[in-house]
C-alpha cells in the first residue's frame, strides 16, 4: 500500500521574506483522507501545486515529496501519478463524456473493446450508466464532479488531491459528492489530501486534520 509523506516542506513568495508553508511534515497514509484547513490566502492551494509539480514561478520552496518509497520531488507532474480535482471540474467541452473519460485511460491500454468496456464499468459505477455520448453541458454540477473523479481514477493516479471541490455544490449535491469521492478514493487505497476552510468537509473526511497558521517568521 502507498502512503504519500511531505518532509519539511517550506514555501515562499520570491518577493517575500516570509513563508506561507513553514516546514510542514506529514503522511497521508494509503486509504486515508488527510485535511489541511486554514484561511483564504494562507497557502493551502499553493501546497498542493507543489505537491503535484504545478507550483507558480512566483514561489519557490524547499523539502520532499515522496509516494511510498519514491521522492517525486523533482519529476514532471505528468510522471508523478498524482490526481488532482478542483472546485471547477475542468472536462472538456468538445468531447462527450466517454471521450473526456478516455483522455484519462493509461496509453498503455490500446485495445479499443477493453477501453471501451473500462469506460462503460466506470460510469455504471457512478450510476451514469448510458451517459458516454452525452455533452458534459447537459449534465449536473454532481455528474460533472462523478465524471470528474472518475476521469481521475482512470488513470491509476497513486495519490489523489482535492482542492475544495465540493465548495461550488449546494448543500444536498454537496454530501452526495462529498460520499461519493470518498468511497472511490479509499476503495482504491489511495492517500488523499483535501484543503478545505469547510468543517463539515473536515469532519466527514474522517481522518487526521492540520491547521496552517500564518508564519510568524
Amino acid at each position: 500500500m502507498t502512503k504519500l509523506e511531505l518532509s519539511h516542506v517550506t514555501i515562499w513568495l520570491r518577493s517575500s521574506r516570509r513563508p506561507l508553508i513553514n516546514d510542514l511534515s506529514l503522511v497521508v497514509p494509503s486509504g486515508e483522507v488527510t485535511v489541511i484547513m486554514g484561511s483564504s490566502g494562507i497557502g493551502k492551494s499553493t501546497l498542493l501545486d507543489f505537491i503535484g509539480g504545478h507550483l507558480d514561478p512566483a514561489f519557490t520552496a524547499r523539502g520532499n515529496v515522496k509516494i511510498g518509497e519514491y521522492d517525486i520531488t523533482h519529476l514532471a507532474p505528468e510522471k508523478r501519478r498524482i490526481g488532482i480535482m478542483f472546485q471547477d471540474d475542468l472536462l472538456f467541452p468538445h468531447l462527450s463524456v466517454g471521450e473526456n473519460l478516455l483522455f484519462g485511460l493509461r496509453s498503455d491500454l490500446n485495445k479499443v473493446a477493453g477501453r471501451q468496456a473500462l469506460i462503460e464499468d466506470a460510469l455504471a459505477s457512478a450510476d451514469l450508466a448510458g451517459f458516454a455520448d452525452r455533452d458534459p453541458a447537459s449534465l449536473s454540477g454532481g455528474q460533472r464532479a462523478r465524471v470528474t473523479l472518475l476521469r481521475s481514477l482512470l488513470a491509476k493516479p497513486q495519490a489523489l488531491l482535492l482542492d475544495e471541490p465540493f465548495a461550488r455544490l449546494d448543500k444536498h449535491l454537496r454530501t452526495d459528492v462529498r460520499s461519493f469521492v470518498f468511497e472511490h478514493a479509499i476503495a482504491e487505497k489511495l492517500p488523499v489530501l483535501l484543503v478545505t476552510h469547510d468543517e463539515v468537509d473536515a469532519a466527514a473526511a474522517g481522518g487526521k486534520i492540520i491547521m496552517l497558521q500564518e508564519s510568524s517568521i
